[in-house]
């Protein structure tokens, strides 16, 4: 095929094209998990949903870290703060007034689904109102900043008892959409009973779904080429008419929001908010999800969510079957402490032998272009060595060509 018949060709009919990439085995193996995702209610007990609910609710924060820390070059230590925000807007929002465990409650009574998105948006509104802080500061400095926020909202959650419960936290009000309530009535589909765990996997899966589609929009778009220009090189990226202050603010709103919908997420899933789960522990998990699953990258953000979060839970489930690790209040080794020690050493592993995170296992190599062989070619014969005999005559000159009798000279 000559070069004007493949420039002329469609892009879905090229080697590697849209085609080729649809049909590929990256596409399969996508569909083939989300197949499995869609059935897992239908097959595994509450346990291990409940275990995947807390993967999908830290992969939504871990991606709006994920686009701070690893695509801008942020850090934020107060990732927890911003959780909290989403998970007591929530029930604020959508809780009654009463009074629970000695404290006089304070709620507003708003519909479920509506407190939700306001939930959202309050997150957003608190990191918008440390965003000046975000765009004027970087590096160490942003985190010393953004660590202070963790001591701020511990301090407020532990004191105001009529917004947050005190100590002991305060329930969370079951979600309802258009009349549907993903509470733990019976709700028996092909003959299988599905309560809240079952019903909130799909609310879950949507959510995960949608947060990284737009995180991966982002990141490919304009805007994530300022936000990685931003990264490599500020001065550059500010000479070249990207408005840095700017977009590292909105990158931090940006961000804040991400971590109020996986607080919302968490506390549904929880059932109960606890001040005490919301603490500098938390921040610093999900510092660890990003660098496990690879800076810069929505998948990356997922895979190390999903190590991170359930390691404790695995940990907790097979603690009378593992060495050194025992069951919790038992004395001895922790799961919780196990799997910090763990996923501890695969953050150092991950920075010493793969700098690019789980994530890029593997993909550097099935996106390396094959290089084809070069065909065989003869080799051509040696000319004869006439070092060894330097006093030989040469060969005389062949005997010309005698011409026609008709040829003119």
């Amino acid at each position: 095929m000559s070069d004007a018949t493949a420039e002329a060709a469609p892009a879905t009919t090229r080697p590697g094209g849209l085609a080729a990439r649809l049909h590929g085995p990256r596409t399969y193996a996508v569909l083939i998990g989300a197949l499995v995702l869609l059935a897992l209610p239908f097959y595994v007990d509450r346990f291990w949903l409940q275990a995947g609910l807390f993967a999908m609710a830290a992969a939504i924060g871990a991606i709006g870290l994920n686009m701070l820390t690893g695509a801008t070059g942020q850090l934020s230590m107060g990732h927890a703060f911003f959780l909290a925000v989403g998970a007591y807007g929530y029930c604020v929002l959508a809780g009654e007034s009463g009074t629970e465990n000695g404290h006089t409650l304070t709620g507003l009574g708003l519909p479920t689904w509506l407190a939700a998105i306001l939930a959202v948006l309050l997150a957003g509104v608190a990191g918008g109102i440390f965003s000046p802080i975000a765009g004027r500061l970087r590096g160490a400095y942003l985190g010393i900043a953004t660590l202070a926020l963790i001591f701020i909202g511990q301090h407020v959650l532990f004191n105001a008892g009529s917004l947050t419960g005190g100590y002991n936290g305060r329930a969370v009000p079951p979600l309802s959409v258009f009349g549907f309530t993903f509470d733990d009535t019976e709700l028996v589909v092909a003959a299988v009973p599905f309560g809240a765990s079952e019903k909130l996997w799909y609310a879950g899966l949507l959510a995960l779904l949608l947060s990284a589609l737009f995180a991966r929009g982002v990141l490919r778009g304009r805007p994530g080429r300022a936000m990685n220009a931003i990264r490599d090189h500020r001065i550059a990226a500010g000479v070249m008419g990207v408005p840095v202050a700017r977009y590292r603010a909105g990158v931090f709103v940006l961000s804040s929001m991400y971590a109020g919908l996986a607080g919302v997420l968490l506390a549904l899933v929880f059932q109960r908010t606890v001040p005490e789960y919301f603490g500098m522990i938390l921040s610093l998990e999900y510092l660890a999800m990003i660098v496990i699953g690879g800076l810069g990258s929505v998948a990356g953000a997922v895979i190390g969510a999903a190590f991170v979060s359930l390691l404790p839970q695995v940990f907790t489930h097979y603690s009378d079957s593992l060495p050194l690790v025992s069951a919790p209040g038992t004395g001895g080794l922790a799961p919780g402490e196990a799997s910090r020690y763990l996923y501890g050493a695969a953050v150092v592993a991950v920075v010493l032998f793969l700098p690019g995170g789980l994530a890029r296992l593997g993909l550097d190599r099935a996106k390396r272009p094959a290089v084809p062989k070069r065909p065989a070619v003869p080799r051509q014969p040696e000319p004869p060595d006439r070092s060894a005999a330097p006093n030989q005559p040469a060969a005389p000159n062949p005997p010309a060509t005698p011409k026609n009798p008709g040829e003119k000279s």
